[in-house]
C-alpha cells in the first residue's frame, strides 16, 4: 500500500522532488521588522533653542521615520524656575528600535549636542524624553513608559494633543486631549510657530 501511494505521488508530480512542495511552517514564515510608534518630548533652553530642536529632530530621523512634529511652544520652567524659558515640541517616531536601544540612541544624541547633566532639572541644550512607546507599559532601570509625569505637564500635553489628540495613555486609559483638558490652570505654555 505504501509503495503504491508513493508511486501515485511520484506520477502526480512527474518525478519532481516532493520535498520542494513541502515547507516547514516555521521556516517559511519570514518575520519582518516590527515597527513601533513612539512619542517623544523635546525641550531646549540654552543657546539657539529653535535650532537645537531642529537638529535633534533631524538626528531622530536616523533612528526611524519622523512621522509628525508639533508646533514649537514657549514654556515657563517648572520645579526649578530660576532658569530661562524652554522651547518644547513633541515628535512622533516610527521606529524598529526596542526601548533600551532607543534610549541609548537618545542619550547619545543629547551628549552629541552638548548636554551636560550638572544640575537636575537645570538648563540644557536639549532634553529628549520617551512619552509613549506604542501601547507598552515599561518599568525597567532607566526607562519608565508612559512617562510618569506625562499627565501632569502642560508643556508636553499641548504639543502631544496637537499631533495625536486621540492617542491613549495605556495606564490611565485617557486620551492626550482628555488629559490636557483636565489640567488645572498653571504653567504658561504659548504656541510660538509651526516648526
Amino acid at each position: 500500500m505504501g509503495f503504491l501511494l508513493i508511486s501515485v505521488l511520484q506520477a502526480s508530480f512527474h518525478g519532481r522532488n516532493l520535498t520542494s512542495f513541502w515547507k516547514h511552517p516555521r521556516k517559511s514564515r519570514k518575520i519582518g521588522p516590527v515597527h513601533k510608534i513612539v512619542y517623544l518630548s523635546l525641550g531646549s533652553n540654552l543657546g539657539d533653542r529653535s535650532l537645537n530642536l531642529h537638529q535633534a529632530i533631524e538626528k531622530l530621523g536616523e533612528l526611524g521615520k519622523v512621522a509628525a512634529v508639533s508646533s514649537f511652544y514657549d514654556t515657563e520652567p517648572i520645579e526649578l524656575t530660576a532658569q530661562p524659558w524652554f522651547l518644547n515640541c513633541v515628535a512622533k517616531l516610527d521606529t524598529e528600535k526596542m526601548p533600551r536601544q532607543l534610549m541609548a540612541a537618545i542619550l547619545a544624541i543629547e551628549q552629541e549636542m552638548g548636554r551636560q547633566r550638572k544640575q537636575q532639572k537645570g538648563p540644557r541644550t536639549i532634553d529628549i524624553d520617551i512619552l509613549l512607546f506604542g501601547s507598552s507599559i515599561i518599568n525597567i532601570p532607566s526607562i519608565t513608559v508612559p512617562h510618569p509625569k506625562l499627565h501632569q505637564r502642560r508643556f508636553v500635553l499641548e504639543p502631544l494633543a496637537e499631533i495625536a489628540p486621540e492617542v491613549r495613555h495605556p495606564v490611565l486609559k485617557r486620551t492626550a486631549r482628555e488629559m490636557r483638558d483636565a489640567l488645572p490652570a498653571g504653567q504658561t505654555v504659548k504656541r510660538v510657530t509651526p516648526h
